[in-house]
């Protein structure tokens, strides 16, 4: 089956220049999708992404998720740079861990603050955008501790956690406006961050996998490609696992 035409869309991916972002930023520009790549520190990473895609109109673009300011200044650009934005991404994510008994008060709003709070200002900017030409994709990047929690990680997980209903409510008031709403939900995968776990324990991690291996970052990517294409106009409010047989 031929794949359909996404020549011209435009996509925003919020930390699109590393790990499963990039992954999700080469599959949509194989596509012949222009993307914009959301970045927060790492310039050199940025300066490579442009250097790798930006002879196909690739564009990155600065900014703090946690800031509802910076959020509406980075999609006002996209738009201004490219014309339109017709896909939404958000997958950028910190980590702080501790149990809940160590975690001060800070670490588990920043972590709030980014990865759940982030994904609200980022769709809240694009809304009227996307309302307006009547078509959007927007895929929020979840976790598998977002279904089955973790020792250490209870901001991230309850983060994570919540992007589920937040895909539901806002799949249900964009329903008849031309607009999907989903969410993939990543179990371990060969990104940085999961390179820093200790290797004892990610062996045990492995070890419960019932595929047992990591998953790849183009393993997701694939999956926000199927959600982003304009033939899945049909789903909407889901959740997709990419867990190896994690959790089912």
């Amino acid at each position: 089956m031929a794949a359909s035409d996404m020549t011209g869309q435009v996509a925003l991916v919020t930390g699109g220049i590393r790990g499963i972002g990039l992954s999700i930023c080469a599959r949509l520009i194989r596509r012949g999708v222009r993307v914009a790549a959301g970045y927060s520190r790492n310039e050199e990473s940025a300066r490579t992404f442009l250097d790798t895609h930006g002879e196909t109109g690739a564009t990155v673009h600065q900014g703090n998720i946690g800031v509802y300011e910076d959020c509406e200044r980075v999609v006002g650009e996209v738009i201004e740079q490219h014309g339109r934005l017709d896909i939404l991404v958000n997958n950028a994510g910190i980590t702080m861990d501790k149990t809940v008994r160590k975690m001060a008060p800070e670490e588990w709003s920043h972590v709030i603050e980014v990865n759940l709070n982030g994904a609200f200002y980022m769709s809240r900017s694009v809304l009227s955008h996307m309302i307006d030409q009547g078509y959007g994709r927007i895929i929020h990047i979840s976790s598998v501790i977002g279904e089955t929690g973790s020792i250490g990680q209870a901001n991230y997980a309850a983060a994570k956690s919540g992007l589920f209903g937040f895909t539901m409510s806002l799949a249900l008031e964009c329903a008849n406006k031309g607009i999907t709403v989903n969410c993939v939900a990543p179990g371990f995968i060969k990104t940085a961050m999961v390179a820093a776990v200790p290797k004892e324990l990610l062996d045990r991690v492995i070890a419960q996998i019932p595929a047992g291996r990591l998953g790849e970052p183009d393993e997701v990517a694939r999956v926000v490609e199927f959600l982003a294409d304009p033939e899945s106009s049909y789903i909407t409010g889901q959740a997709y696992s990419v867990n190896g047989g994690l959790n089912m």
